[in-house]
This record gives C-alpha cells, sequence and structure tokens, in this order.
C-alpha cells in the first residue's frame, strides 16, 4: 500500500519566508471573499498579524475592491493605527476591530469583517428557509465538542482552505505581485 500523505502547514526557514506566506494567503482572500460575494463597495476587512511584529497587521487599503488585491497593495499598520508599510490609507474601522482582536487574542494570525448581503439584516432569505425547516432542534454539548474535535481548530481550517488556494492562484496569479 502507498504512502499516503496529508499536507501539513510549512515550516518556515525565515520570518520573511513566513510574512510572504501570509500576505500571499491574505492576498487569496480577498480574492476568494470578492469571488463569492462577501464583499459590498469599501466596507469590510480581512488582517493577517506580522510574525516578527506581532503588534502589527496587514490590512487592505481603504476603497480598494477585494478583487483586484495584490499582495504588493496591502499595508501594515501596528496597534496604535499608524501606517508602518505601505502608501494607501486604511479603514479606521478595520483598524478599531482588528487592533482589538490582535491584542486580545496573541493566537490569532487572520479575521475577517465584511459586509456582504449574507450577512445584513434586509436579508431574510436565511431565517425565512429556517423557518421553513420547523422548530430548531438543539445539539447535545457531547456531540458538538464531539464535531470540534474532529473538524474544529487550526489545523482544519488551514487544511480546508488549502484547495481554494491553489484554485485562486491558478486563476488568478497576478494576486502574487
Amino acid at each position: 500500500m502507498p504512502d499516503l500523505k496529508i499536507p501539513q502547514p510549512p515550516i518556515f526557514a525565515t520570518v520573511e519566508a513566513e510574512r510572504d506566506y501570509h500576505k500571499q494567503h491574505l492576498a487569496a482572500a480577498f480574492r476568494l471573499f470578492a469571488r463569492y460575494g462577501f464583499d459590498e463597495g469599501v466596507a469590510g476587512h480581512l488582517t493577517a498579524r506580522d510574525p516578527e511584529f506581532p503588534d502589527c497587521f496587514w490590512v487592505n487599503p481603504f476603497g480598494m475592491y477585494f478583487g483586484h488585491i495584490r499582495v504588493s497593495d496591502l499595508v501594515l499598520v501596528n496597534h496604535k493605527g499608524e501606517v508602518i508599510e505601505g502608501d494607501r490609507a486604511i479603514n479606521a474601522a478595520a483598524f478599531a476591530i482588528h487592533a482589538q482582536i490582535h491584542q486580545a487574542r496573541p493566537d490569532v494570525v487572520a479575521a475577517a469583517h465584511v459586509h456582504s448581503v449574507y450577512g445584513k439584516a434586509r436579508s431574510c432569505q436565511a431565517q425565512l428557509m429556517a423557518e421553513q425547516a420547523g422548530n430548531p432542534i438543539a445539539i447535545a454539548s457531547d456531540i458538538a465538542r464531539l464535531t470540534y474535535s474532529q473538524i474544529g481548530g487550526h489545523y482544519i481550517g488551514w487544511f480546508s482552505f488549502q484547495s481554494l488556494y491553489e484554485k485562486i492562484i491558478r486563476e488568478e496569479p497576478d494576486l502574487l505581485q
């Protein structure tokens, strides 16, 4: 029987390599959010903590369409709101929300806050579908814990993103610029 391999998160030789990896994946995430409708106008932001400077994070420039963001467009900002790298303005809400997340949770590498039709109060489709299904059934806490142990956590999140990352890189390689 062949020796089957399961992808694992990379181990980086340098902090620069890790930074490039996070920036490439962040730019890909922006493109994927745009592709699947998780963007609207200039609202919304995704961030990735810098591996060398944990009090800094990479964020999208204010007013730039998610579907056009490239690695070179990303802006590095510190927890004081100062732009460290890049020449574009950032969304004040992006700073206010993400600085608090990254300060409170040093284990969190990336965070997203978007304004899509899926998350707005005037979008009732999900609610109507849920109501049509009947009364909700509570999930037992032991089943919830078991499910989390099988498909929750950092590794599964990383693993689940890999096929989408490979897809967007093949289809839109300019995002790596």
